[in-house]
């Protein structure tokens, strides 16, 4: 029996000591952009509307010396619960943001055509409400977009409708691993408006994951070659990069914006109730196939769930954003933020080796590149099939 168990015992360990050896990410900055320095200690959770028209709000317990900062999150189709995004949503308005997630989604009862028009909505009534509360008190005057997936199409639709006056317009748009676009009404996802209407003024950030660039890249291309207004000084593309240096390995897929925490989650945050119906008043809500959710949309939501808070939230994701909206509230250009290394600045692992950094360029051009990409090396995640879908007239003019 001992003879037996010791090739048992050994291999375990061989396996063990790696991963106990191996070097460790960095953690979350002590202070500065994407940092746990906050001005607030405990966060204000509410919920605005109805279960099937609502808006979730968080921003600091605490009365701000002036007007907060108004941060909009647009989520991807199908992560309709805050929760998915609950350690990202806590940084921001720990902050000081006012955070607005609006649930422009039914799921399985709204199609994505609707979602831009349900999102205005949702954030116009938002913004009505809680105009005289002391705590929010937004900041018309500074607002910015964080979309993930098919929330990019959504947000850059809203900055493109701002003349309607139902939403400010915002001074930053940062985009994660946009998809979700239709090229006509009859596919499913989201249909673009005309984005040359964007204020030049705007700064756009397109970001993508190198897990699962092709999509990505295709889709960030096309939104920011139609927000032509926007003068290439106040674009950045940008990518993430995985690494595999230490462990656990930092790996950038389309789910890694993901950061659940249980105290966002929607259940515990509950929309009040639909009023009752009048049973007199007939119902005019036809179903279509495209209200329900694709199989990749459903694993991404999934993952989404399960995906750890890692050195790609802090350093990627929210430091980003944090640096960005600062310049972007200041008036500069995003050329600007390229001039400061720790903007692609990734830190380092346990053992001092760096980790891969961020790549940001201006765009090249007004015309996106047709080129086919290699394909990656290995891909974690499909883009929604409405990605490629919704591309394909694009595609094929590039191409031409």
């Amino acid at each position: 029996m001992r003879r037996f168990l010791l090739p048992v015992l050994l291999l375990g360990a061989s396996l063990v000591a790696p991963a106990a050896l191996a070097a460790t990410p960095p953690q979350q900055p002590a202070q500065g952009a994407g940092g746990r320095e906050y001005p607030s200690s405990e966060v204000v959770k509410r919920a605005l509307g109805t279960a099937s028209s609502g808006t979730f709000v968080f921003h600091g317990n605490d009365e701000p010396s002036g007007p907060r900062p108004v941060v909009v999150f647009l989520h991807s189709w199908g992560a309709v619960n805050p929760g998915l995004y609950g350690g990202w949503i806590d940084h921001l308005a720990r902050r000081g943001n006012l955070v607005l997630f609006p649930r422009f989604q039914e799921v399985n009862r709204s199609r994505p055509a609707d979602a831009s028009n349900l999102a205005e909505d949702l954030i116009q009534s938002a913004l009505a409400e809680l105009a005289g509360d002391p705590k929010a008190r937004p900041d018309k005057e500074r607002v910015a977009f964080i979309g993930h997936s098919a929330g990019v199409p959504i947000a850059l639709n809203l900055a493109a409708g701002v003349s309607s006056g139902k939403v400010p317009a915002p001074k930053l748009i940062f985009g994660l691993m946009p998809g979700g676009i239709a090229s006509n009404e009859k596919e499913r996802g989201i249909l673009l408006r005309d984005l040359s209407a964007v204020d030049p003024a705007t700064m756009i950030i397109a970001m993508s994951g190198d897990r699962d660039y092709i999509p990505s890249d295709r889709a960030s291309r096309l939104l920011l070659q139609q927000a032509s207004a926007v003068p290439s000084s106040r674009k950045l593309f940008m990518r993430a990069a995985s690494d595999d240096h230490g462990y656990p390995a930092l790996t950038a897929t389309l789910a890694s914006p993901g950061s659940p925490k249980a105290e966002y989650d929607a259940s515990a945050i509950k929309l009040p109730p639909d009023p009752p119906r009048d049973p007199k008043q007939r119902s005019t809500w036809r179903w279509s196939a495209d209200m329900s959710l694709s199989g990749p949309q459903t694993i991404l939501t999934q993952q989404l769930g399960t995906n750890g808070t890692d050195a790609l939230d802090f350093l990627a994701f929210w430091k980003t954003f944090d640096l960005a909206s600062d310049a972007a509230f200041s008036g500069k250009e995003a050329s600007v933020l390229l001039r400061d290394p720790k903007f692609v600045d990734m830190s380092t692992w346990s053992d001092g080796w760096p980790v891969k950094r961020l790549s940001a360029q201006v765009p090249k051009g007004a015309t996106p590149e047709s080129k086919d990409e290699p394909a990656p090396r290995r891909k974690l995640n499909m883009a929604p099939p409405e990605t490629k879908q919704g591309l394909s007239d694009f595609l094929t003019k590039s191409r031409s």
